[in-house]
């Protein structure tokens, strides 16, 4: 009796309920709110901060996924971005290799994109609360940090890399010590605005592309314990980075438009589960991207998408369907070779020798690089 007088108090305090309810809005979150509202679900996407904000991001998405800016009626050129077709990796003796980009693709930055997006998704009529974090998920429920409680048929998890909900569902990973940082600046330099560049260093490497006014990002990994033994990240950057003749050049040539850089710690390349505790995971929560995968931006809107369908097709087909089965399939089907090939990408780089061996490598063989750099990327998206 006391379980069920329980049971009958908790569903009381429930707020509203809705088809969806998404804990994060990143890009991986936004889409599965913009694609699932289009399908005519309900859906509420809980965001603990306030749009727009920066984020540690290489800010770099492949055209695989313009087809989706098109269909949900979002106009990039209009937002300014910039548009990249060559790949330019550089080792720290100065060694170049470049590659055309097939597909190419473009830059722009997480604090405009993802501040459009979430704009979109309030019109076409998307519940978006800000400023409010989700401190537990039991069964079909979450709870914020304003003691609200809302159902939803189902819970989708798209928090990013590493959040304060890992530890409360007890994820395996989260008590895995990682040992890299990320950095991210935003500057304004003198550099080819159609180029990705990938400069690499001991213990990691830096990716530089343009954004949208005249502005470019310069993003890098690198190990925890090369900080460490500088004692800071400007020593890191004045000993380590700059190394590199073409970081060198950065660093003293460029105006940094932050007073100081954005930074995150505990970065994890460990394998994450698909699901926990019922809640279907997207985007980096499903399984951290690594940055030579291609773009992990591109690749959290296609599952975003992807996801969308198949929890219309699970609350709408009267055909019982395994949902998480069906979605586990996809993403192996959908983004293994890719995570295979950017880990496997990721050893050659942030260590000297066999970063000097490999870009000397595709020196002498140019046109073997293009097919490595299509393992990275995918194909288009089809929107009927």
């Amino acid at each position: 009796m006391e379980v069920t007088n329980y049971a009958k108090i908790n569903i009381l305090f429930v707020k509203k309920t809705f088809d969806i309810i998404i804990v994060g809005g990143g890009l991986a979150g936004l889409s599965t709110a913009i694609i699932s509202r289009k399908m005519g679900l309900s859906v509420l996407l809980i965001e603990k901060y306030s749009y727009p904000f920066h984020k540690v991001c290489g800010e770099y998405i492949s055209n695989e996924v313009r087809p989706f800016f098109k269909f949900i009626g979002l106009d990039l050129e209009a937002l300014g971005v910039a548009d990249i077709h060559t790949l330019q990796v550089s080792a720290a003796n100065g060694n170049v290799a470049k590659s055309h980009l097939k597909s190419g693709g473009f830059g722009i930055s997480r604090y405009k994109l993802d501040y459009e997006l979430a704009k979109l998704a309030t019109e076409i009529g998307v519940e978006v609360m800000t400023e409010t974090q989700v401190n537990s998920v039991e069964a079909h429920q979450v709870t914020t940090s304003k003691k609200e409680v809302f159902s939803g048929k189902i819970i989708v998890g798209s928090y990013g890399k590493r959040g304060n909900l890992d530890k409360h569902l007890n994820r395996q990973f989260i008590d895995e010590r990682s040992g890299y940082v990320g950095v991210k600046y935003h500057i304004k330099t003198d550099f080819p605005k159609d180029v990705i560049a990938l400069h690499n260093f001991k213990g990691g490497y830096c990716g530089m592309s343009a954004i949208e006014e005249d502005l470019y990002c310069l993003c890098y990994l690198i190990d925890r314990e090369v900080i460490r033994k500088h004692g800071s990240i400007d020593e890191t950057e004045r000993n380590v980075l700059s190394k590199n003749k073409y970081l060198s050049e950065i660093f003293q040539h460029s105006e940094f438009v932050y007073d100081k850089p954005l930074v995150i710690n505990e970065i994890s390349f460990n394998k994450k589960s698909k699901q926990e505790r019922g809640m279907l995971m997207v985007g980096d929560t499903a399984g951290l991207i690594t940055p030579l995968c291609g773009n992990g931006m591109a690749m959290a809107i296609r599952g975003g998408v992807k996801l969308s369908e198949l929890i219309y097709k699970q609350l709408n087909d009267s055909t019982e369907t395994d949902l998480y089965q069906e979605y586990l399939t996809y993403w192996n089907s959908e983004f293994r070779t890719r995570l295979w090939a950017g880990r496997n990408l990721q050893k050659l780089f942030g260590s000297n020798l066999p970063t000097n061996l490999a870009i000397g490598f595709f020196q002498n063989f140019p046109s073997l690089l293009p097919p490595v750099v299509k393992l990275t990327h995918g194909d288009e998206m089809v929107f009927s």
